[in-house]
């Protein structure tokens, strides 16, 4: 297991660099000179080369990528443009409330799906069936941005029972809608997943044996189907909850959600380079870490699991 984790650790490493060489060379093929930015539409040539050279985007940019990636690895991310502050420490400041949606979005999808799925699965071709197919087929087609306007609109204008967007310091009114956004795509593709796996499942040889000792169904489906299917589903939780913690753009953005993937917008309209690179390695981390810790939960889930 230690060597397992170690090279998995050193895996890690070879991905974040991968991510930061794409973020940089992107970052600096967008158009856009941000010297001229902050320095105004009327400053003159010689403002500009002040700026530049302030900035440090004077160097070539060999320079400037080996001197970021110094700087990385000694937990320095830079000066955000914007804010004239360090990044991690902005970064930080807003993960606090993505990692609150995060959360409460997995939650969702959980208390959601996995009724629907277990129902669908004892009842295959029944009417309950059916609904959950077209359930599913609806929260995955519609568009998380558009989900999010039919909520605000329905309950936060014709019927104002939720505020129409922001923080609220994490009033639990403010967060219900964007997590119900969040969470109805994943509790769909939950439902589907789970009702897939228990219709391969519940037609085992120990589940049958199970049903003619006489065991209640509830007990057959939480004592001995779900164990087994829990390997799919803690798989996919883990790369949901990575994919959320890094920020959930759309959803941020549509609700006013102040978390990292807003600011993440927010710094590409600004062309705040460094924040930009800082958001993205920071996510990266996350999802990254998410599917390490996924892999060494299965050894306590699934004792056949041995690395």
């Amino acid at each position: 297991m230690t060597r397992y984790i170690i090279r998995r650790l050193g895996w890690m490493v070879v991905v974040l660099f991968g991510v930061a060489v794409v973020t940089f060379i992107i970052a600096f093929l967008v158009p856009g000179d941000p010297a001229r930015l902050y320095a105004g539409s009327n400053a003159s040539p010689a403002s500009v080369a002040i700026i530049h050279h302030q900035l440090g985007l004077d160097r070539p940019v060999y320079v400037q990528f080996v001197d970021y990636l110094w700087r990385v690895l000694h937990l320095d991310f830079g000066y955000s443009y914007r804010y004239s502050a360090p990044v991690l420490p902005a970064i930080l400041q807003r993960f606090p409330a993505t990692a609150e949606l995060a959360v409460a979005g997995v939650f969702v999808e959980v208390i959601v799906g996995l009724p629907i799925g277990i129902l669908a699965a004892t009842r295959p071709g029944s009417i309950w069936d059916r609904i959950t197919m077209v359930f599913t087929f609806v929260t995955l087609a519609a568009p998380p941005f558009w989900l999010g306007l039919i909520f605000l609109y329905v309950f936060g204008a014709l019927i104002p029972i939720f505020p129409l967007g922001g923080y609220g310091n994490g009033a639990p009114q403010y967060l219900f809608l964007p997590a119900l956004t969040l969470g109805l795509g994943g509790a769909g593709y939950y439902a589907r997943l789970l009702r897939a796996v228990l219709l391969d499942i519940l037609p085992k040889d120990y589940i049958r044996t199970a049903n003619a000792k006489g065991v209640t169904p509830g007990t057959v489906m939480f004592r001995h189907a779900l164990p087994n299917a829990l390997t799919v589903l803690v798989t996919q939780l883990g790369m949901d909850l990575g994919y959320f913690l890094a920020g959930v753009v759309v959803i941020e953005t549509v609700f006013a959600w102040p978390g990292i993937g807003k600011q993440a917008v927010d710094a590409i309209f600004n062309l705040d380079i460094p924040l930009v690179m800082g958001t993205v390695l920071f996510g990266a981390l996350l999802i990254v870490g998410a599917n390490v810790a996924v892999d060494i939960a299965y050894t306590f889930i699934d004792p056949r699991v041995r690395y």
